[in-house]
């Protein structure tokens, strides 16, 4: 295999697949574990907090190693604070940052007794505000809700930056300009805004992208006159190309760390990887299912879909896709199991020629793969496997096509 291994041995890949099946995802703990550590030594600086952004893997025994490890969860929607809470999470390691939450969203998300909200508009923050003051005016009497008032009473608001020179042409987030009147907005309800988030865009891999920046967020978080958090971070690459780019953690730790520790004042800092720390612990398994041939060519049609990887606005559209075999590699195309004309898991592949019934190995799809996994065309989603010191056990059950059916109604 002259591109990549899988970490999985071929042995260990037969024997989970005779017990739960094909396609198969299987995340290794201890890979995850050893980025998670990585990156956590990566920032000197004393005053940080990592945070999983759960965006990109929901899957709760993932969230449990997490939580394990000491990290807390950067959540986008009031699903991932769901799944964060089933896993074990408190409230106070959950920071939303999200966009477009209705009222009622966010008096679920206050109940739930969630403290730190990094908001994306002037609309939003004054939404919040009035719930957050109905929520104060209320005569409530349940015990669960008197716990929600008291953490309301630590309320950490921040705001999701919009900076064109840096952000680019996004919706996300608040401009300089605006921050005079978000304060404004806040101290109605005596609260602060203390919070400065910046998300660089999905997926960069380019260290100096965030590096080159950090003066200048700075610069523009000391426009807040009660700063006291920076929220840095979203758009951590991973090299799915495993001889290209990769960020540099210890880099951008090293830098960020000096940077903060000249300041006058002491501020917490957020970082918050998603893809960087799940993609490369997990594994799509598949088996080939029809082999032909055009010209030099080999066609490999396997039981999984593209469906069930993340779209290639969010990946790239490319994963590295191997086998156990040996021998003469050939260009191959890997196809999935639907018509779709574009369902290609892998094109232009190097791949030995392979036989109905051999397993391939798709790399690298713990971020965004059963996330954003579908029932296009109808197929039911696979199983998740957790496989820790030779040791495995299903995290979450395959699916069978009664799934089609839930929560439609005929006659």
């Amino acid at each position: 295999m002259p591109h990549a291994q899988c970490s999985i041995a071929h042995n260990i890949a037969k024997e989970i697949l005779s017990i739960y099946n094909s396609p198969l995802y299987v995340y290794q703990g201890d890979i995850l574990r050893q980025t998670i550590d990585r990156i956590t030594k990566s920032i000197p600086y004393p005053h940080t907090k990592f945070h999983f952004a759960s965006v990109t893997n929901g899957n709760v025994s993932l969230l449990q190693i997490f939580n394990n490890c000491g990290w807390g969860i950067h959540a986008n929607t009031p699903g991932d604070i769901y799944l964060a809470l089933k896993a074990g999470f408190s409230p106070e390691k959950i920071v939303y940052s999200g966009s477009n939450l209705s009222a009622e969203e966010m008096a679920e998300l206050l109940n739930w007794g969630i403290t730190t909200f990094n908001l994306d508009s002037i609309a939003q923050l004054q939404v919040f505000c009035e719930v957050y003051q109905s929520q104060n005016n209320k005569n409530i009497c349940s015990a669960s809700i008197l716990l929600a008032r008291d953490k309301i009473k630590e309320i950490k608001l921040g705001l999701r930056l919009n900076l064109p020179e840096i952000t680019g042409d996004s919706r996300i987030g608040v401009r300089p300009n605006e921050f005079i009147e978000a304060v404004e907005v806040a101290i109605k309800v005596n609260l602060k805004v203390s919070g400065l988030h910046f998300y660089r865009g999905t997926g960069t891999n380019a260290t100096k992208a965030f590096t080159q920046v950090i003066n200048k967020i700075i610069e523009t978080a000391k426009l807040l006159p009660d700063w006291q958090y920076l929220d840095f971070g979203g758009g951590f690459g991973y090299p799915y190309h495993h001889n290209g780019t990769a960020f540099d953690w210890e880099s951008f730790g090293n830098e960020i760390t000096d940077i903060l520790l000249k300041l006058d004042r002491k501020i917490n800092l957020i970082i918050e990887p998603g893809r960087a720390a799940i993609a490369g612990c997990a594994t799509l398994l598949a088996q080939v299912v029809s082999v032909k041939w055009q010209q030099d060519k080999q066609i490999i049609g396997v039981n999984t879909t593209v469906a069930n990887l993340s779209v290639p606005s969010v990946h790239g559209g490319y994963r590295e896709i191997v086998s156990w075999k040996s021998g003469k590699s050939y260009l191959t195309d890997v196809c999935g199991n639907t018509t779709y004309s574009r369902d290609y898991l892998g094109k232009n592949c190097q791949l030995p020629k392979l036989e109905i019934g051999d397993i391939v190995a798709i790399l690298d799809v713990g971020a965004y793969g059963y996330a954003m996994s579908s029932h296009f065309l109808h197929r039911p989603r696979p199983a998740e496997v957790l496989l820790d010191n030779h040791n495995h056990k299903l995290i979450r059950r395959r699916e069978d096509y009664d799934i089609l059916l839930y929560n439609q109604i005929f006659s």
